[in-house]
């Protein structure tokens, strides 16, 4: 069968399971809606935690990221892998101790403002709208290849099946679909990873496999012209700042956070992070030998070689636009050199209708497609090649449900039941929590169409952000009993603007008109996130001393949450 005809069956089959999934689980409370009605036992937890974290940046795009940028690229993986220790030591079973549905809920009883929930709220759905961006625009991208449909026609058949199991079955369906999609997607990632390992190194462990080719791949970049591929090229500072903030910033995720209220118990959150951690290392370790393999092939594959013959892979993904040809010196030639094959346009995309003279490169290869394109370009079969496209949806979706519920959980739970109604009944808060979840569908899918990046540059964004605000803003209410809501306003304002301002300034999609040059120290808009977050410790820390302490009841209760042996009953009374 083609592999059209596999995608097809594959994609029917996970998603029949998805929705079969959310139809046995459907909850009737907002306890289940948003934290599963506390019963999720920390194996299967940490399961759903890594599918939940292995995005479409994670499944897609980190790949991508790896294998052109080389050794720089290798801050996501130290980051992204680092901040769940810092879950597992700093915040996640405080909070799960704490006993509330979200992190806004925490902020709020912790500082005792509502000022300080409502803007914590808000903050969530900022976070969540960046990072579900991403996930959106990996599911058209998907689509766009495998099911011959453009990017848009692609993120609407995704929003449209996420508000469905999202809206039906919360957290309680999400969780046990997130299981499913966990396998779908280490099995779609290491089983082609571990047959191309063998085809170029004979070695089917991809994670020794590539240790015999790095050395050629590095020969081969500088015969192109490009630097060594374990060159550095960032600076120390940026590369420091970079994985500072991916580390804080995952520590900092309202919707990775939230999972740990699923477990029944304290140790059961701590155990979960240590489940995730493993689940997750799967995946991490193979990302670096996949990006070398990918990268060797794709320069064999079209390096040099006439654009009237060439492979199959190329023309169906030429149809994305996602893999552009442009034969600067009409030789009918493909030559990848450094630079840019195409113009600039002016929100920082790529003018396909006018090739960059400043630099001889010919190819323009979307960082997203490299997993997708490299079963393909290594001639695996068909149904392997499928079964990658299944698991990049997988990825996508898995993570756009979580953050679906977060935002839910903000607008309905944090702002319309603590803030605006709290008289509301059972049944009108989880109405609320479904329509909030319809709407934030509808928000993504815009977003996923008109992303600022591809798809990991948006997601890395978002834990900028996060590390800006939420970090901080829980470490020093677990730890600092003297931290009042005054600090941690001041704080949260303070960093969040400085990092959002920053952020917007130098990216031009966004409007942004900063010169690199002008960038502060040189820290890219990726790490700025360090920064903002030590701005908020200190102008939090400055404020909360200059102004009156917490009261007594409130520092007895930091005290008691500092010790996650059991669960305070008061606060686990919603």
């Amino acid at each position: 069968m083609s592999v059209q005809v596999w995608t097809y069956i594959l994609v029917a089959l996970t998603f029949s399971l998805y929705i079969g999934i959310a139809l046995a689980t459907r909850v009737r409370d907002t306890r289940s809606f948003y934290i599963a009605g506390q019963g999720i036992p920390p194996l299967w937890n940490g399961m759903a935690i890594a599918a939940d974290w292995m995005s479409a940046a994670s499944f897609l795009s980190i790949t991508g990221i790896i294998a052109f940028s080389g050794y720089d690229g290798s801050v996501y993986l130290m980051g992204w892998t680092g901040g769940y220790v810092l879950l597992a030591l700093l915040i996640a079973p405080f909070l799960r101790r704490f006993g509330k549905f979200t992190v806004p809920d925490f902020v709020g009883d912790r500082y005792g403002s509502q000022a300080l929930r409502a803007l914590a709220a808000l903050t969530a759905i900022l976070i969540s709208f960046v990072y579900v961006a991403g996930q959106m625009r990996g599911v058209g991208v998907v689509f766009s290849r495998f099911l011959n449909t453009d990017i848009t026609t692609g993120v609407v058949i995704g929003v449209f099946l996420v508000f469905v199991y999202a809206s039906l079955s919360g957290m309680k369906g999400i969780t046990w679909t997130q299981v499913s999609q966990y396998i779908v997607l280490i099995l779609a990632f290491i089983i082609p990873a571990a047959a191309i390992s063998l085809q170029l190194s004979g070695n089917p462990i991809p994670q020794l496999g590539f240790l015999n080719i790095v050395g050629d791949l590095d020969n081969l970049q500088r015969e192109l012209g490009f630097p060594a591929y374990t060159a550095q090229n960032k600076t120390n500072l940026d590369i420091f700042a970079i994985t500072m903030a991916l580390m804080v910033g995952t520590a900092g995720l309202p919707h990775v956070i939230t999972r740990f209220y699923t477990t029944p118990t304290v140790q059961g959150a701590r155990t979960s992070a240590i489940w995730a951690i493993v689940f997750i290392s799967i995946l991490y370790t193979t990302v670096p030998a996949l990006a070398i393999f990918a990268k060797t092939n794709l320069i064999d594959s079209l390096e040099n070689k006439p654009y009237a013959s060439a492979p199959a892979w190329f023309k169906n993904w030429e149809k994305t636009s996602l893999v552009v040809f442009s034969d600067k010196n009409g030789d009918g030639l493909m030559q990848y050199r450094p630079g840019a094959a195409f113009l600039k346009t002016a929100t920082g995309g790529n003018d396909f209708t006018k090739p960059d003279p400043a630099n001889a490169n010919e190819l323009y290869i979307d960082n997203d497609i490299l997993v997708l394109a490299t079963p393909e370009v290594a001639n695996l079969s068909p149904f392997l090649i499928a079964l990658v496209a299944a698991g990049g949806l997988a990825a996508a979706l898995s993570t756009a449900s979580g953050l679906l519920i977060t935002v839910s959980g903000a607008v309905a739970h944090d702002i319309y039941y603590k803030l605006v109604n709290p008289n509301a009944s059972e049944g009108a808060r989880l109405l609320a929590g479904r329509i909030t979840v319809g709407v934030a569908a509808i928000a993504a899918g815009y977003f996923g169409i008109n992303p600022p990046g591809f798809v990991a540059q948006v997601v890395a964004l978002a834990f900028g952000l996060a590390a800006a605000s939420f970090f901080p803003l829980l470490v020093l209410g677990i730890f600092d009993k003297r931290m009042n809501w005054q600090g941690a306003m001041a704080g949260l304002l303070l960093g969040l603007g400085f990092t959002l301002v920053y952020i917007i300034n130098f990216t031009p999609s966004l409007g942004g008109t900063g010169a690199p040059a002008d960038l502060f120290l040189g820290i890219s808009t990726t790490g700025i996130g360090t920064v903002g977050m030590i701005i908020n410790f200190v102008v939090a820390f400055a404020v909360s001393r200059l102004t009156p302490a917490p009261s007594a009841q409130v520092q007895e209760l930091v005290e008691s949450v500092r010790y996650p042996s059991g669960t305070l009953t008061e606060a686990q009374s919603h």
